[in-house]
């Protein structure tokens, strides 16, 4: 795992068991902007559904990935656009 969303892919996997998870990133769209930074690997789009969000707010499903990512954001990660859903909530929307 060399790469910023491979690592983020792994953390993500391991904290939630996810059904469906896709990681975009978004970096080229925000250079100039605060915290991007030559390279990229600042910004992304995280799009997941999970079992564990169950029963969980919109604010504290958000906090949970913040909390599974601390060592990316601690490391250079600046900003996360979140779409989290239970798979049920994930189907409806299909």
């Amino acid at each position: 795992m060399t790469d910023r969303a491979t690592r983020m892919h792994a953390a993500l996997r391991q904290a939630f068991l996810p059904a469906g998870l896709t990681i975009s990133d978004d970096s080229a769209k925000h250079a100039g902007h605060a915290g991007a930074a030559p390279g990229g690997q600042t910004h992304y789009t995280v799009v997941m559904a999970a079992a564990a969000f169950e029963g969980m707010s919109r604010v504290e499903r958000s906090r949970a990935v913040h909390a599974a990512l601390a060592g990316e954001f601690a490391s250079g990660l600046h900003a996360l656009a979140l779409t989290l859903r239970t798979p049920d909530e994930a189907a409806r929307l299909r």
